[in-house]
């Protein structure tokens, strides 16, 4: 639902002020609900209430769908390319009028298309716009069959020339059943929980791909043609230049989605047949930034929250790209985010907003490095620093002198396990005494994809398998392994979402004395590992004995 025109709705019956209506959508966009929910969750009306209201702003009256026959006859009163495109649902037909709820009531525009496409004389009732959604899925097929729809909608349209000028651009990506198109692809990537979208341009196609739980998707790919307007649309709702098509540009999108507040990293990369366009999904609803839903450890999580708590050092998260390493980080932000403590974060960009904290998106482009940015820090009286990559000498330097004149900061880093950190700073040029001093733990980590618990099948692993992780039978004994057989709420994949895998170094004194005497990490993982260190491999079978995952993905990600 437009949460705009819904607040107007609410503010001339008087429900809420200026003040209230912008305080509303701070809360939509900070926390990703629909709009609906925010208003009943702030005690302005509960859900009911909204519901007649928009019925009674509309002249019409509220249906309750469950009350409702959905007979094949009033089914096939509204064809099913017309039903998925308008979120338009029949709910009752009499008196040869067509009674029909919809995803969006308060879209006149959508209305007048149903109204068109169907003929004959038809009426509006509200229902709760998932209930709606859910009916038209479950009656006329999910959003893969809408995507279809549009594929051969956009088969047979004609748009103004090939899109290579800014102003046939600018039309291409004007055109209705571009935006539709691209609305509905973003729609389904983020159903499916997607990570990123990828819009890939090949010699002779177009494909469209997106990531969830790690593993790449593809849809059924537009026609090679409407690459341009895809691509400008999606320029378009990022702000960037339509017309610069030769040097890589980055934006972001923020919109709402299914009634949700989403946010959208984009990135253009020029290449051989076109731009490469890649979002990476921001989802503020889907994402818990509470340390407790991290499932770590209990040894880790209790280290954690004592370190983060601590007046000054140096904590760092460790791992690849994708890893989860900033939501770590977010969740300690967030854990330590009072009124009496000053926080102050460097990004590139800023990933999640979050009120009270003070975020500055770094921009190389202009000079703002993050030294640049972090000098400007020590000056802003902080208590807790946040670096959203420690990625030079310089940074790393002016990171240990704030740790070191009594700030805590936090950062990440690149490397494959967490004694990697302490030899990835002496390589920079960091010295080691300095390490030692400000170093108070790193966490190295990992996501793995969890097995679906509605398919999940217990199985023998052979030895040969076992093996390869380290294990023998009887070490195994009589522990049980399983794995995802597949099944429709997974995607046939075997797997439903990711949980992390940690390795936890506490930098203690024999492990401050091994840093000063510039110790192989080898050295330090060894001596780690005799004071009671769990190697990622370690925390990876833990997971596979609970249930958790699979052997298969522990090889792949330790």
């Amino acid at each position: 639902m437009n949460a705009e025109a819904y607040l107007s709705t609410l503010e001339q019956h008087g429900y809420v002020d200026a003040s209230q209506r912008q305080l509303i959508l701070e809360e939509q966009q900070l926390h990703g609900k629909p709009i609906i929910t925010v208003v009943e969750d702030m005690g302005i009306l509960s859900k009911a209430d909204q519901y007649n209201l928009i019925a009674s702003d509309l002249g019409t009256s509220v249906v309750d769908l469950a009350a409702c026959q959905f007979t094949p006859d009033l089914l096939e009163r509204i064809p099913p390319q017309v039903a998925r495109l308008n979120g338009v649902l029949p709910v009752y037909f009499g008196d040869g009028i067509l009674y029909v709820a919809l995803r969006t009531p308060l879209d006149s525009q959508v209305f007048d298309n149903v109204r068109f496409a169907v003929g004959g004389d038809v009426q509006l009732l509200v229902a709760p716009i998932d209930e709606v959604q859910e009916k038209i899925e479950q009656y006329y097929g999910s959003q893969n069959a809408e995507v279809d729809d549009l594929l051969s909608e956009l088969s047979g349209i004609d748009l103004p020339g090939d899109g290579s000028s800014e102003k046939l651009a600018l039309e291409g990506a004007a055109a209705g059943p571009i935006i539709k198109f691209v609305n509905t692809v973003l729609a389904q990537a983020i159903k499916a929980r997607a990570s990123d979208i990828h819009f890939e341009p090949f010699e002779y196609d177009f494909k469209i791909r997106y990531r969830v739980d790690g593993a790449l998707y593809e849809m059924s790919p537009p026609p090679k043609s409407l690459a341009i307007p895809i691509t400008s649309r999606i320029k378009v709702m990022a702000n960037l230049n339509i017309a610069e098509r030769r040097v890589p540009q980055d934006g972001r999108i923020q919109t709402t989605i299914g009634g949700k507040a989403v946010d959208l990293r984009v990135s253009c990369l020029p290449t051989q047949f076109g731009e490469s366009v890649v979002l990476r999904v921001l989802d503020k609803s889907a994402v818990n930034l509470d340390l407790e839903a991290l499932s770590l450890p209990p040894y880790v999580y209790n280290y954690i929250c004592e370190v983060i708590e601590k007046p000054n050092g140096i904590f760092i998260v460790t791992g690849p790209t994708g890893s989860g390493k900033t939501t770590t980080l977010y969740s300690c932000l967030r854990r330590i985010n009072k009124i009496e403590t000053k926080i102050l974060t460097v990004e590139d960009p800023v990933e999640y907003e979050m009120e009270g904290v003070m975020q500055v998106p770094a921009n190389e482009g202009i000079g703002l490095t993050f030294a640049r940015v972090l000098r400007a820090f020590l000056r802003q009286d902080p208590d807790k620093i946040m670096i959203g990559e420690t990625r030079d000498l310089e940074t790393a330097q002016i990171a240990i002198q704030a740790s070191l004149t009594g700030h805590l900061v936090l950062t990440t880093l690149h490397t494959n396990d967490a004694p990697g950190a302490v030899t990835r700073l002496i390589d920079m040029g960091v010295e080691p005494f300095l390490i030692a001093s400000a170093l108070e733990g790193v966490l190295a980590q990992r996501l793995v994809r969890k097995i679906c618990k509605n398919c999940r099948t217990p199985y023998e692993p052979s030895e040969t398998v076992l093996a390869q992780v380290g294990l023998s039978a009887h070490e195994v004994g009589d522990k049980n392994f399983y794995y995802g057989a597949g099944c429709d709420q997974c995607n046939h994949t075997g797997y439903k979402g990711r949980k992390g895998i940690y390795e936890l170094l506490d930098v203690t004194e024999p492990i401050r004395e091994l840093i000063n005497q510039r110790a192989p990490s080898v050295v330090i993982r060894q001596k780690a590992i005799e004071l009671g260190m769990a190697t990622l491999r370690a925390d990876g079978l833990r997971n596979i004995f609970d249930g958790e995952t699979t052997i298969e993905e522990v090889l792949k990600y330790t």
